[in-house]
C-alpha cells in the first residue's frame, strides 16, 4: 500500500473515532492533515479564535514536506487510535 493511500485510509477512519479526541490532539491531527493534503499555508490569518487557532497549529508546521506530514499523522493517529477508536 502506498503511503497515500495509507494516508487515505487512516485519515478516514479518524472521522470516525467514537470519541473525539483532546483539542491539543485535534489541531495537531488538524493541522498535520492540512500540510499533508496542501502543504504550507496558503491563506490569510482569520480573526475569529477557533479559526485563528487552526491557523496557527497548520502555520507550525510550516516547511514540513507533504510525504513526512502524512507519516506523522498515521504515526499520531495510530498512537491515539486506542485511546479514541
Amino acid at each position: 500500500m502506498s503511503l497515500s493511500e495509507q494516508f487515505t485510509q487512516v485519515a478516514s477512519s479518524v472521522r470516525n473515532w467514537k470519541t473525539t479526541p483532546s483539542n491539543d490532539e485535534n489541531l495537531a491531527l488538524y493541522s498535520l492533515y492540512k500540510q499533508a493534503t496542501i502543504g504550507d499555508v496558503n491563506i490569510a490569518e482569520p480573526s475569529g479564535m477557533v479559526e485563528n487557532a487552526k491557523f496557527k497549529a497548520w502555520s507550525g508546521r510550516k516547511g514540513i514536506s507533504q510525504d513526512d506530514a502524512k507519516k506523522q499523522y498515521i504515526e499520531m493517529a495510530e498512537k491515539l487510535q486506542s485511546k479514541y477508536a
